[in-house]
């Protein structure tokens, strides 16, 4: 045997593993991005593509002659099918109905191949070590190769070079290995120049897709948003779209609605207005959530206002409605007031370390889609977020539909009274949105409607107040549970109302 293969073959173990854990990765993640529910995607792909590796591990025993060959076609194979996954996943989204078929037949496809590698590459380096260090030496590398991956995807990959680039890279990497391969030991592979020409053109197809990964997302994204994409980035946190048409500008955050510009103020005034015009001398504000200033900006129209120190964990987020011209005129440049302190921070972690009081706390999360969001709707945040209030002030989160999802509106009031909180609920047409729900909760029973409201103001007024404190029938309470962060049954809920009309 060539001196050089198991050198090689070891150095391939390495970079196998990391591709192949690096597709799982773009997998759960685009599923994420996609279905919702990062716990429950994570979890189905994590099982069919390790159920697909043993299947794969399982078949390779009927491979018995030319090991070296079959090795180089599985790199090709898995490079190509691994590097062009999340281009195909992408554009087929808005196209199929059975989306999640053809999910899982990649993943499966894919695990198959990488549970193949492994298995051969040992066959292949049997006779030049003993059983135990080739053990050894195999899954060294292996596991190595998955720790770099786990490492690189999230603080590398994702946010500099996305989840197509990626895909298309570590498809290279594959190509890569295949060739150098079948180069170094062409005199022991049959049909080696046949090998090593479809190395090369897939080398080169793969090459195409990562250039053009960019045109690919940009099709794929304008294939499910009706309107011009005018922004679109990955963060390490969420992918951030902005579309426009006309005078309407919309931010989707993995793919939900976020606001339009035509109507966000009715939102943000109900969200605001209902707060601090029941407290006149509020002068210090917490905002949790809300990246994108319009809450900021609405709370800046009170000159009493000293300070506002807003908490969100996606600086791109941040940043973006800092330097954008479009978006600093929808937010009046709120961010970039001096009274406004911008802090990039994980909001459950943040508030435990916390010994400040405000005057108000405006809670805008995203909807309890997933399980990472749904901690911050959970009992135990709110009990942390109870000792940042005043004993004087008001605190109001955004809380879903109460008309599309019941069940979910009135777990997050269940929640905040389970740790001894008193609620206002109210509600609000967003013609974008249906009806929206919102809590006002404070630690005294004493809440009274505001006679007057700011001049100026497109649509809060005592008359609206008052009419969203009422709940019809249809919207009526529902029993509920605590949302706890042991069970987040709210985002199963959520998950289950949603998915009726969506």
């Amino acid at each position: 045997m060539n001196k050089k293969l198991p050198v090689l073959l070891l150095v391939s173990v390495f970079i196998i593993a990391t591709c192949g854990l690096i597709y799982e990765l773009i997998a759960g993640t685009l599923a994420s991005y996609l279905l919702g529910d990062s716990v429950t995607q994570f979890s189905t792909i994590i099982g069919v593509y390790l159920f697909s590796m043993g299947l794969g591990s399982w078949v390779s025993k009927y491979f018995d002659k030319n090991l070296l060959a079959w090795f180089i076609r599985i790199e090709i194979l898995v490079g190509l099918v691994g590097g062009t996954s999340s281009s195909i996943l992408f554009l087929v989204f808005e196209s199929v109905s059975s989306f999640r078929i053809i999910l899982y037949g990649l993943i499966s496809f894919t695990g198959i191949l990488v549970g193949l590698e492994i298995p051969l590459l040992m066959r292949i380096l049997q006779d030049r070590f003993e059983f135990k260090d080739l053990v050894s030496k195999v899954f060294t590398f292996d596991y190595i190769g998955a720790l770099i991956a786990s490492l690189v995807f999230p603080l590398l990959l994702i946010p500099y070079l996305g989840l197509v680039r990626t895909a298309y890279l570590f498809g290279m990497l594959n190509v890569l290995v295949a060739l150098i391969t079948c180069i170094n030991f062409r005199h022991e592979i049959k049909g080696a120049r046949y090998l090593q020409s479809a190395s090369i053109i897939s080398m080169l197809a793969l090459l195409v897709g990562f250039v053009y990964a960019n045109t690919i997302t940009s099709f794929s994204e304008s294939l499910t948003y009706s309107d011009t994409i005018i922004f679109s980035k990955s963060t390490p946190y969420q992918r951030i779209i902005i579309t426009k048409k006309g005078r309407d500008l919309r931010l989707f955050l993995n793919g939900n609605l976020q606001f339009s510009s035509v109507d966000e103020y009715r939102y943000h005034e109900a969200l605001i207005h209902p707060v601090l015009q029941a407290l006149p001398d509020a002068k210090n504000i917490l905002v949790m959530g809300g990246g994108d200033g319009l809450a900021v900006r609405e709370i800046l129209k009170y000159p009493q206002i000293e300070t506002v120190t807003l908490v969100d964990l996606d600086k791109e987020m941040t940043k973006l409605f800092r330097t954008n011209d479009m978006l600093l005129k929808l937010n009046r440049r709120s961010l970039l007031s001096p009274k406004v302190t911008v802090t990039n921070a994980d909001a459950f972690s943040w508030a435990r370390a916390q010994h400040k009081t405000y005057d108000a706390i405006i809670i805008d999360f995203p909807d309890p889609s997933n399980y990472s969001v749904g901690k911050l709707y959970t009992n135990t945040f709110y009990a942390i977020v109870k000792h940042l209030l005043n004993p004087d002030g008001i605190m109001v989160i955004q809380s879903t539909s109460p008309y599309v999802a019941p069940k979910s509106y009135w777990t997050v009031e269940k929640t905040l009274q389970s740790v001894g909180l008193h609620t206002v609920p109210y509600h609000n047409y967003v013609p974008s949105f249906g009806e929206w729900g919102y809590i006002m909760a404070m630690t005294k029973p004493a809440y009274k409607v505001p006679d007057h409201y700011l001049p100026g103001l497109r649509f809060m007024s005592k008359a609206c107040l008052e009419q969203m404190l009422y709940f019809p029938a249809d919207m009526a309470r529902v029993p509920a549970q605590v949302n706890k962060l042991n069970n987040q049954i709210l985002v199963k809920y959520f998950e289950d109302e949603w998915s009726t009309v969506l």
